[in-house]
C-alpha cells in the first residue's frame, strides 16, 4: 500500500437506540485523543478510525460520557479486586470497549466477559473487535432471560447496564433487576439513569445535539432517592449505593460535579449511577 492509500473502512449502519452505541464510542474516542484526557481508551480510537460512519452528526464531544465509562470501570474493578475470576456480564454492550480497558489495568487478568446484545450489534462487534478466549457472546435481547443460563457464576458475577435501562419501560427494568437478583445472590449490578427532566425532554424530541440527530426517547428515569428505594421494591437486593463520577478535567467542572452530587437539593436534577448488591 502506498503512502497515499488509506486503509478501507468498515461501513456500519445502525438506527434508533442502537445508534447511540456509535455516539458514546465517538465521545470516548474523542476524549481519549486529547492530551489532557480523562480516559485511556486506545481501542475506542482504533474503532472510530476503522468505521465508515458520519460521526459528525452527533455534534461536539464532551467528557461526561467518558467519565461515565470510567465510573463503570471503577465499580467493576472494585468487584474484581475481591473476585478476580468473576464473570462480568455487559448487557446491551453496544460499542463499549470496557473489557480492553480493564484487561490493560489488571495484570494477568483472570476475569471472564459475557456480552449480551442484539444480533446486529453482535455482528458489528465480531467484525471490528478482536476476539479473546475470555469473551463470550449472547446474541439476544437482555430481556430474553435465557442469557442467564450462559453465565458462569461460580466465581462471582458483576452485571453492567451502561446506557441501557433508560430506554426500557419501567416494568421491564424492575423485572430485569429482579431476575438478576434472584439468579446471582452475592453478585452486583451497576446501572445509570437520567433525571426525570432529561427523560421528558427526550420523549418530546427536545434533545437535538445537531439538526441531523435527535436522541431517542427515554421512557424511564430514576432519581438517586428512587434508586435507593429499590431495596424495598425488588426482592434479593441487599444494598443500594449511589456512586459519584470520578473527577473530570478542570477545577471548575470538578468542583461543580462534587457540589451537585453531595447536595441533596440537586438529587432530583442530576443523573444517578447506582450499584446494587444482591444478597
Amino acid at each position: 500500500m502506498t503512502s497515499s492509500q488509506q486503509p478501507s473502512k468498515e461501513r456500519v449502519t445502525l438506527s434508533g437506540v442502537s445508534e447511540t452505541a456509535l455516539l458514546t464510542l465517538r465521545a470516548r474516542a474523542g476524549e481519549a485523543r486529547r492530551p489532557d484526557s480523562v480516559i485511556d481508551d486506545p481501542m475506542a480510537v482504533a474503532l472510530v478510525d476503522s468505521i465508515d460512519f458520519d460521526f459528525a452528526k452527533f455534534g461536539p464531544t464532551r467528557q461526561g460520557i467518558a467519565l461515565r465509562a470510567k465510573a463503570f470501570d471503577t465499580a467493576t474493578m472494585s468487584f474484581l479486586d475481591r473476585h478476580p475470576s468473576a464473570t462480568v456480564v455487559a448487557l446491551a454492550e453496544g460499542m463499549q470497549t470496557s473489557f480492553w480497558r480493564l484487561d490493560a489495568a489488571i495484570p494477568d487478568g483472570k476475569f471472564h466477559w459475557l456480552t449480551v446484545d442484539l444480533p446486529p450489534m453482535i455482528d458489528v462487534r465480531a467484525r471490528l473487535l478482536p476476539a479473546s478466549p475470555r469473551i463470550s457472546v449472547c446474541a439476544q435481547s437482555a430481556l430474553d432471560y435465557s442469557w442467564i443460563d450462559s453465565v458462569d457464576d461460580s466465581n462471582g458475577v458483576f452485571i453492567t447496564a451502561e446506557g441501557l435501562l433508560m430506554y426500557l419501560q419501567p416494568e421491564q427494568v424492575i423485572e430485569l433487576i429482579a431476575q438478576c437478583a434472584k439468579r446471582f445472590p452475592g453478585g452486583q449490578m451497576a446501572f445509570d439513569m437520567p433525571p426525570a427532566w432529561f427523560s421528558k425532554l427526550s420523549r418530546y424530541g427536545g434533545l437535538r445535539p445537531t439538526r441531523r440527530y435527535r436522541v431517542p426517547p427515554m421512557p424511564f428515569s430514576l432519581s438517586s432517592a428512587q434508586a435507593a428505594d429499590l431495596v424495598n421494591v425488588v426482592p434479593g437486593i441487599r444494598r443500594v449505593r449511589d456512586l459519584q463520577p470520578p473527577s473530570g478535567r478542570g477545577l471548575a467542572f470538578s468542583a461543580a460535579v462534587s457540589i451537585v452530587y453531595r447536595t441533596q437539593f440537586f438529587d432530583p436534577l442530576r443523573p444517578c449511577l447506582t450499584l446494587l448488591e444482591f444478597g
